[in-house]
């Protein structure tokens, strides 16, 4: 069995802990179903044992920190909360005496969203990139210098430490765990159980461009956005998306601009790159991936492509392709 140590403490985030333990769960019922023996054991972890409520009021039963024995877990990970509850966490004795050890001997060890401060405090994350929660990076940057945050990746394989930016990417993280202790078939059939929309490589960013559009508050645009995100294959120019907001084509740029921090065309190319991304991680083809984003022909593409992300499609697929 591969056995995985959720660290918790009062106050931790449920989902960071539920997230990735229901992808863990998921991959041995897999297995199981094909009548293969189940590969992981999840154990919750605490300073003192017992139940720990967490920020959402849920408690949940753990075990004592001290009667577990470094070696005999193979991933220990951290879950992330708000300040409040951080602080008593990276004070807490028997976690500064028993955390090291663990995550010094597992084959890897990591944090969901800011379970990473409590790392970085017992000094195991110096010189080691890292992601955190978008909301945390400049305050973790800040104090932790001598580790480099990146503040815009899912998540961040840097040798045995895994660390992911939070929340629902530690269900992202647990899937490329998945991914790599047994198969990509295995963790697309569990990404599939568990209803998701795409399972999301690390280097994407936290904020799709049709994300960071809709947080921008009441946006006049949500509709047209989401019509721009269903139909990247279509042709698509300013004054088409004037026509269907029902206003001048200056004055839609003007709104748009003021709505999303970007103008229409270079919206619509983000959105476009964003996706032909994704595309390219399941190894389609140059011609297959410019035509479903819109950018065909595929010499377009590559130009669009490598002008933005500093390299050629092809490199980036040959780097990322989920074979």
């Amino acid at each position: 069995m591969h056995r995985v140590a959720f660290i918790v403490y009062p106050g931790f985030e449920l989902l960071d802990i539920a997230g990735p333990v229901s992808v863990f769960t998921g991959a041995n019922r897999v297995l199981t179903g094909q009548e293969r023996p189940s590969f992981y054991e999840s154990t919750l972890v605490s300073a003192a044992g017992g139940a720990v409520q967490s920020s959402s009021g849920i408690a949940v039963g753990t075990l004592p920190i001290g009667e577990v024995a470094p070696g005999d877990i193979q991933t220990v990970l951290i879950a992330g909360a708000e300040k409040e509850r951080l602080l008593p966490a990276v004070a807490d004795p028997a976690l500064r005496a028993a955390l090291p050890a663990l995550a010094r001997a597992a084959e890897r060890f990591g944090s969901v969203c800011s379970g990473g401060f409590v790392l970085a405090a017992l000094g195991l994350l110096d010189g080691r990139r890292v992601a955190t929660h978008w909301d945390a990076c400049d305050p973790f940057a800040k104090a932790f210098p001598q580790v480099e945050v990146d503040p815009d990746a899912l998540y961040v394989v840097d040798g045995r430490l895994w660390t992911s930016a939070g929340v629902t990417t530690g269900i992202d993280m647990a899937l490329a765990m998945v991914a790599r202790d047994l198969d990509q078939a295995i963790a697309g059939q569990v990404a599939k159980r568990l209803v998701l929309y795409a399972r999301r490589p690390g280097y994407q960013s936290q904020f799709s461009p049709v994300l960071r559009a809709q947080a921008q508050g009441e946006s006049p645009f949500a509709d047209l956005i989401g019509w721009i995100q269903a139909n990247l294959d279509a042709p698509i120019d300013v004054k088409a998306l004037a026509a269907r907001a029902c206003l001048t084509e200056r004055t839609f740029h003007r709104k748009f601009r003021t709505a999303t921090g970007m103008t229409p065309a270079r919206f619509v190319e983000t959105a476009r790159l964003d996706a032909a991304r994704m595309l390219l991680s399941r190894g389609l083809s140059l011609k297959s991936v410019a035509a479903r984003v819109g950018l065909s022909p595929a010499a377009r593409f590559s130009e669009a492509f490598e002008r933005r992300f500093g390299m050629t499609p092809r490199l980036f697929r040959d780097m990322h392709a989920q074979l």
